[in-house]
């Protein structure tokens, strides 16, 4: 599947890794003694102080990924989640988002206004989503605590002997940081703000996991020991680490595993609606907003999901036709299309039998890829990403595969992280798409630009919008069709496949599903928090327009169940991009210069869909103007 995980390791929000070392704390303007007690700041000027606040202010509340992104100050500490914490940076917001509206967006340049209303939109989705009390529902299968804290080092530079005593000093403070998740998810049961029992079934298993007796016996047999495994044993920081993991993180992860097992799970929902729960309707529509970054309602939502559904359809039949599928001439319609998912669901060709063999064609295709980038855009990023596969205590309930950002800023690779638990529910056709959405040109590419953007105030970087993140990636997947030397451009409007990485109809009939994957997610999101829909009905139907194996289109419909929303973002964020492309296409004629259009969407961070189409349209009429 597509991914990000954005390692704010204990923390109630994510947000990006990878911008540059943080600069001056926020009260770097000038001192109001240095003008006139008359004469009141330039607009411009109490821009800056908001946005220097709000950049510090994450960072400060995000310690983690202050340490991914380079600056060092935070690098001893985990996030603060108890109430008290939570309330006093609402507050913030408040009187932040307050103060913003008091400067005139006259006075301000283009640029400013941008800034102006980036944050803006990020205080108003801050403060309308606390009604809803996230902080309440911080974990399931795929995100917590259990998942991103053992792989937090993997996402940290080690060199110093500071590097390892602060390290120490978070492993101290995991207690702390668990039973604060266990103080709100207990507040969460007694509002009957609860989650579907499936989305935290397995996660009493991953908790006690890491409690297990022989890591207390042995602490080195930890995952969070892996930092220290090249120093000496009688090393003072690798002594802290293994009295750390014995005496603290692995007791507090068996109390939090039990408190799971033993209260939260069984006191969890049956019910798998968003609709279901304490926050009703209401809760669900904010959650499209915000993933999607528009007005659309879960009705128009599910109908485009039906539109496309059919759509693609039609072009899998296409590709069909140009494999060796025994029965293609034999057999047609859907007695066709369910004849041939199976064989690609059953047939040995299609599958590894050997992980690594997996992991060196990932390698393999991402390095073809790479080739192809110049080609496609002007601004390509410094930093570098790997791959390697997730950890066996996550790969069980973890999806196909997923991006971890990294930072030149503090030295370390992003990395596309593959899945290589069941290698015979790993097809092999969906390989290239994968790597497409995952490293290059989507979340790496994607990512690091942002992580190196310059001339612009770091606050920028930390806008996540999942609809632009993972509509980008999902347009990357396509672009597939335009690498490999490709010599003809792609209509936007359709195309006939069989071009460029996806030459072979097997490749090209992963993209497709893959597509299709993205597009059945708009109808099971929206069936599922809004229509009533069954887990089996979500099943059946993906299992009826993808040729997703049935293991990934489970463990997806329970990622939908968890996360409600989030998928929606993909599909729609991917049909913006591709409907700007086609018009700036037409506007321009023979002066589009795709390379030029693919700087223009990826040069200002992740922006609300709205905010993209305003730049793309803005840059169209430049062009035209020359």
């Amino acid at each position: 599947m597509a991914l990000v995980i954005l390692m704010v390791a204990g923390a109630a929000g994510m947000g990006l890794a990878g911008e540059p070392p943080a600069p001056a704390p926020a009260a770097s303007a000038p001192p109001a003694a240095a003008r006139p007690p008359s004469a009141p700041a330039p607009a411009a000027e109490l821009l800056k102080i908001l946005l220097d606040e709000h950049y510090e202010q994450f960072l400060r509340e995000s310690p983690t990924t202050a340490s991914m992104r380079g600056d060092n100050r935070y690098n001893d500490r985990l996030a603060d989640v108890s109430p008290e914490a939570i309330a006093r940076s609402r507050q913030q917001h408040r009187e932040r988002l307050e103060r913003l509206e008091g400067i005139d967006p006259a006075a301000l340049d283009a640029e400013q206004r941008l800034n102006a209303d980036l944050l803006r939109l990020e205080l108003e989705l801050s403060l309308e989503g606390a009604r809803y009390f996230p902080e309440q529902l911080p974990i399931d299968d795929r995100e917590g605590p259990a998942i991103s804290l053992p792989q937090l080092a993997d996402s940290l530079r080690f060199g110093m002997e500071k590097d390892y005593a602060d390290y120490a000093a978070r492993l101290e403070a995991i207690p702390r940081l668990l039973d604060q998740y266990t103080a709100q998810m207990t507040a969460g049961m007694a509002a009957g703000r609860v989650p579907p029992r499936i989305a935290v079934a397995r996660t009493a298993e991953q908790a006690l996991s890491l409690a297990r007796a022989e890591v207390v016996s042995d602490p080195t047999a930890s995952p969070f020991y892996r930092p220290y495994l090249g120093l000496a044993a009688e090393n003072p920081h690798a002594a802290r680490a293994r009295k750390a993991i014995a005496e603290r993180v692995a007791p507090a992860f068996g109390r939090f595993g039990e408190f799971l097992r033993d209260r939260y799970i069984p006191a969890c929902r049956e019910s798998i609606a968003a609709s279901d729960g304490a926050d009703g309707r209401a809760g669900y529509d904010f959650q499209l907003r915000r993933m999607t970054t528009t007005r659309l309602t879960a009705d128009e939502i599910h109908r485009i999901g039906l539109d496309e559904v059919a759509r693609i359809r039609a072009e899998m039949f296409r590709v069909i036709a140009r494999t060796d599928f025994p029965d293609k001439d034999r057999l047609s319609g859907e007695e066709l299309f369910r004849a041939f998912v199976t064989y690609l669901r059953t047939d040995p060709r299609f599958y590894w039998t050997d992980e690594k063999d997996q992991i060196r064609a990932y390698r393999d295709i991402a390095k073809r890829i790479d080739a192809e980038l110049p080609g496609l855009f002007g601004l390509l990023p410094r930093g570098q990403y790997g791959v390697r596969p997730i950890p066996r205590f996550a790969a069980e309930s973890a999806p196909n595969a997923y991006y971890y950002p990294g930072s030149v800023r503090s030295g370390v690779p992003g990395f596309f992280v593959v899945n290589t638990y069941r290698l015979d529910q790993r097809p092999k056709y969906e390989m290239i798409a994968l790597c497409l959405h995952e490293a290059v040109p989507g979340h790496h590419l994607q990512f690091a630009l942002t992580d190196e953007m310059e001339g612009v105030h770091p606050m920028r970087s930390l806008t996540y919008h999942t609809a632009f993140i993972e509509g980008w990636a999902l347009y990357a997947e396509r672009l597939g069709l335009e690498m490999a030397g490709a010599a003809r451009r792609l209509e936007s409007a359709g195309g006939d496949g069989g071009t460029g990485l996806y030459a072979d109809p097997y490749d090209d009939f992963g993209r497709l599903t893959y597509e299709m994957w993205r597009a059945t997610r708009l109808v099971v999101d929206t069936g599922i928090h809004a229509k009533g829909w069954t887990r089996l009905a979500a099943i059946d139907f993906m299992l009826a327009n993808t040729a997703l194996s049935p293991l990934n289109i489970e463990r997806e419909v329970d990622r939908y169940i968890a996360w409600p929303g989030q998928a929606t973002a993909y599909k729609i964020g991917e049909l913006r991009i591709r409907a700007l492309r086609a018009a700036a296409e037409r506007a321009l004629g023979e002066r589009f210069d795709l390379r030029a259009f693919h700087d223009v969407v990826l040069s200002a961070g992740a922006i609300p869909l709205d905010t993209l189409q305003a730049r793309v349209e803005r840059w169209v009429e430049a062009v035209k103007a020359k």
